[in-house]
């Protein structure tokens, strides 16, 4: 590889901390990314951002360009100072949308529209037609769009995927998840976006099970209903902290998938999360079961630095750590990692093939891309955005069951 590619991230909050910008860092360092700038709305996340003592041990003399810059006034907001940003990017970079599920769309069309490729946290958007929209305006300038289905890289996934079309487990026909966060999360900037009139745990982060079940067995989702109970944030808001989905997919199996923002802070894991599904053929069972918050991994630390600040951990080095390696700092290793690289290198490699330049050219690595069915793009994952479409119908009719219909105008019911 040549050429490198610069990165712009719209948004600075947790996850950009927690996992993308250390794994851009370390994209950088192996030659893969360029210049790095971020966006957010004022200045203190991203001062938080590189103060970050262990971003900075990992990855010392590592730095990120801020907009707005580090000295602007920490009380001013600049909602539409990305929009510069990104007209200001060279053609065909790339850009990563880490905001809140409402402000997806319109990001995501502003970096295509900017002529860059995307990677955009989960879900895409909240409806199947503005999908469809980001598809067809990606596809018509040879732009790469992902969206970071991390779950799709856990080996676990990976390896049920293959057993599972391998005709090993059988048929899916009944199964539950569930995937819960830390109380904690109420306190933070959750408190101004998780709304009830926005968003909420199912689709937050049920999607992710619901994606992950296509993923492993390519069965389709066919019906959604899903309960929430709501609560206030500490600021007043009010907001679903918890949901229950249920959901029957082509072959009549069904997920029930539990969420919610009420991990206890004190637990031993920084969440509690997985999956089971039964499966049936040749006159016997099959079973997956992942316990995904535990993975056989205990520490009890001298002092409070457990992610949820307890003493006692379970630990999840899978997912995402910084690690010693062969080289300088530390360098982010698990599926958390391997699925932003994915995503990022396949912009690169497609700006780095022979012809790149050529429309046809990027649109047949692209289609290659969504022909695998790896990493999530609009095209070969849309019945996230249908879920999600139904998600929010059905919670806000407490729990009423919505219909997806598929053919040649996939739509809600």
């Amino acid at each position: 590889m040549t050429d490198k590619i610069d990165m712009t991230i719209v948004g600075g909050g947790m996850i950009t901390n927690d996992l993308i910008l250390p794994s851009i860092y370390h994209l950088q360092r192996t030659g893969i990314v360029g210049d790095i700038n971020i966006c957010a709305l004022n200045t203190p996340p991203l001062k938080a951002l590189r103060d970050n003592a262990e971003i900075e041990e990992a990855f010392s003399g590592q730095s990120f360009t801020p907009h707005p810059s580090f000295e602007a006034d920490e009380k001013e907001n600049y909602p539409d100072l990305f929009k510069k940003v990104l007209a200001g990017m060279k053609p065909r970079q790339g850009v990563v949308v880490a905001m809140p599920d409402q402000l997806h769309f319109m990001v995501v069309m502003e970096a295509l529209n900017a002529n860059q490729h995307v990677l955009s946290v989960k879900p895409l958007v909240l409806k199947f037609e503005q999908a469809e929209e980001i598809k067809n305006l990606a596809h018509s300038k040879g732009l790469f769009v992902g969206v970071e289905y991390h779950k799709r890289f856990d080996r676990r996934s990976l390896e049920a995927r293959k057993r599972y079309r391998d005709g090993q487990f059988g048929e899916f026909k009944m199964g539950e998840a569930k995937l819960i966060e830390p109380y904690l999360y109420r306190h933070s900037n959750f408190q101004n976006w998780f709304t009830t009139d926005k968003t909420d745990p199912f689709t937050y982060i049920g999607c992710h099970y619901v994606d992950l079940v296509y993923f492993i067995t390519g069965l389709k989702p066919v019906e959604i209903s899903v309960a929430g109970i709501k609560d206030k944030f500490p600021n007043g808001n009010e907001g679903y902290m918890w949901a229950n989905g249920r959901v029957r997919f082509e072959n009549g199996a069904i997920m029930s998938i539990i969420n919610g923002l009420g991990y206890p802070d004190d637990g031993a894991g920084s969440n509690d999360q997985g999956m089971v599904m039964y499966c049936e053929g040749r006159d016997r069972g099959g079973l997956i079961k992942h316990n995904d918050q535990f993975r056989g991994v205990s520490h009890s630390y001298l002092d409070e630095i457990g992610v949820a600040g307890s003493r006692f951990n379970f630990i999840n080095p899978d997912f995402y750590r910084l690690i010693p390696w062969e080289g300088d700092g530390y360098k982010p290793v698990g599926y958390g990692y391997d699925s932003v690289s994915a995503n990022i290198s396949s912009m690169a490699k497609i700006e780095n093939l022979e012809g790149a330049e050529s429309l046809a050219v990027r649109q047949k690595e692209i289609e290659s891309i969504n022909e695998k069915g790896i990493i999530a793009t609009p095209a070969n994952s849309s019945i996230n955005e249908l879920v999600v479409e139904a998600t929010r119908k059905s919670i806000k009719s407490d729990g009423l069951p919505v219909k997806i219909i598929y053919g040649e105008n996939p739509h809600i019911q």
